[in-house]
């Protein structure tokens, strides 16, 4: 197995944009390797490269039994449906907070390989294409919040064992409007 030590929260790579992947190589099939064995260990749904310090727009998942990984991932949604609920991350240990996001999405990108692929969900595997999208944006989920909830993350953060007072972390807003009509919902 090639489990790695997952970056928590407050270390600069996660707050960093990923490099679209232009190789597709041996070492791409190792990441995607690591990756995979690091999420199944720490029985994650998703895990984004950023997470394990690599700076490359590549993400696995283990959802519902459908087990794969996306490289480039570009996202499209083909409706407004939402959906509101717990998530958590492996960056963020322990910690769950209901996020909104959108109920259905299309994820368009490339195998290890660099075939094209497409990957259609909803529901749970939707949220996780979103999260591990978001990551490899330099977003987590916590900027997702409305400002109650943000509130206490932050605070459930700061009271966490692995949490480093040394090092505060910021939380930024998304880039990604969810409420592009400034309706409040």
């Amino acid at each position: 197995m090639t489990v790695q030590p997952i970056r928590l929260f407050g270390d600069p790579v996660l707050r960093t944009p990923a490099d679209p992947v232009v190789d597709f190589d041996a070492e791409l099939r190792r990441l995607v390797a690591d990756l995979t064995d690091t999420m199944r260990e720490q029985n994650g749904a998703g895990l984004a490269a950023p997470q394990l310090g690599v700076s490359l727009r590549v993400f696995t998942f283990d959802v519902d039994d459908v087990l794969g990984h996306l490289i480039n991932p570009v996202l499209e949604f083909p409706d407004e449906e939402e959906q509101d609920g717990p998530e958590g991350c492996l960056s963020i240990p322990g910690l769950y907070f209901d996020t909104k996001r959108r109920q259905n999405v299309v994820a368009k990108g490339f195998s290890s390989f660099g075939d094209p692929m497409q990957i259609v969900g909803t529901g749970l595997m939707a949220r996780c294409v979103q999260h591990e999208t978001d990551h490899l944006d330099g977003v987590l989920f916590l900027d997702r919040l409305d400002p109650e909830r943000r509130k206490e993350a932050m605070k459930a953060i700061r009271q966490a064992e692995w949490y480093d007072a040394a090092a505060p972390p910021t939380v930024k807003l998304s880039p990604h409007l969810s409420d592009p009509f400034g309706l409040g919902r």
